[in-house]
């Protein structure tokens, strides 16, 4: 998979999530993809200070990710 179908994927993936974080207020966008292998999201809006941010991250945002680029070792926020 090169760059430019890693970084649609990834936008996809972000695209199915997003539903669900506008819900509670918030939102998520793409900061930088490295190596092929990291992806960096800021999460926005609620989510930056729900307390249960990280969870959300791991269970969904890096699960979401992983399905439509398996090659994704990590996923982190910024803020």
């Amino acid at each position: 998979m090169n760059t430019e179908e890693l970084t649609a994927n990834v936008l996809t993936a972000l695209d199915e999530i997003r539903p669900f974080l506008n819900s509670d207020g918030g939102d998520i966008q793409l900061v930088s993809i490295e190596a092929g292998k990291h992806v960096t999201v800021r999460l926005q809006g609620a989510c930056t200070h729900c307390s249960v941010n990280q969870m959300t991250l791991k269970a969904g945002v890096e699960t979401t990710i992983k399905k439509y680029a398996p090659q994704i070792e990590t996923v982190v926020n910024v803020a």
